[in-house]
């Protein structure tokens, strides 16, 4: 088993998006100087792996040529690697996730579960990374119409076991496997609630579970103003924190932030609140 999916805290995963149409800050860290020093801070705010994406996933967006991916992620993999920062890369495309992590990447993060390019498990399987296979339904352009369901949490579930049998018959060994509901991926805001409030039917896959609910739409829902004013992405952070917490007080392995530092204190007062339950001595 990977040292990264060693029974722990939860695990914060920075967010770094080498994009210039990402939903939250496309545009913000194109420059691979300023990626790497974007990066590095995460890490030493706390962010035990950067998550490095060269190609927007919200919804609507159209997808890049590999080579534009490629040519947007790798500089930055390379630089934050040399910098000692733990990194992940997140990618739907074999050929990038080859690179990454030749380049020193230990995950692939692959929000398509292995859908979208069919020698992305043969490929990971080789590689021997850590592999986080999440929930999906269809690229950006269709995912919405998508979001139909009858019972969310029994329906991704079943769908992530499918997913499971298909890349673990590719080779991936199950114990490098991450698992990610998908949330907002042909998901509407009543579907992510209700996700998140089964986190617990999830975690009986038997596989540690990573929850990226950073600045997203639902988060953004629930927090309009009676004035109709939906908040900006990066207004979300608080709320964002927040489902930190109630993740980590269940245990979950991971979680996927923009902002870092306030969602490692808030795995800090998880654990803390954890701990004062069950006082020392106690049977």
């Amino acid at each position: 088993m990977s040292s990264l999916l060693v029974p722990g805290p939860t695990r914060v995963v920075g967010v770094l998006n080498v994009t210039p149409d990402s939903f939250s800050d496309g545009g913000h860290f194109l420059a691979h100087e300023v990626a790497v020093a974007q990066g590095t801070a995460l890490h030493a705010a706390g962010a035990a792996l950067v998550d490095v994406g060269g190609e927007s996933t919200r919804p609507g967006a159209v997808r890049v040529e590999v080579a534009e991916e490629l040519r947007r992620v790798l500089p930055v993999v390379h630089g934050l690697v040399d910098a000692g920062v733990p990194v992940s890369v997140d990618t739907m495309r074999a050929e990038v996730a080859r690179a990454a992590v030749t380049a020193g990447a230990v995950v692939v993060n692959d929000v398509s579960g292995g859908l979208a390019d069919p020698e992305m498990a043969s490929t990971v399987a080789e590689l021997g990374c850590v592999y986080v296979l999440s929930h999906w339904r269809g690229f950006s352009d269709v995912m919405t119409s998508r979001a139909v369901y009858d019972d969310v949490v029994a329906e991704v579930s079943a769908e992530l076991r499918g997913r499971l049998d298909a890349v673990t018959a590719a080779g991936i060994a199950p114990e490098r496997i991450v698992l990610d509901p998908g949330l907002g991926f042909a998901k509407v805001a009543e579907h992510d609630w209700a996700l998140l409030a089964g986190l617990d039917q999830l975690a009986a896959l038997g596989f540690p579970l990573l929850v990226g609910a950073s600045r997203k739409r639902f988060l953004g829902a629930l927090l309009t103003g009676p004035d109709g004013v939906v908040p900006p992405p990066a207004a979300r952070d608080t709320a964002t924190a927040a489902v930190t917490a109630l993740a980590a007080a269940r245990g979950i392995w991971g979680v996927r932030v923009h902002d870092v530092a306030p969602s490692v204190a808030a795995v800090r007062v998880a654990r803390a609140w954890g701990a004062a339950r069950t006082p020392v001595g106690a049977s």
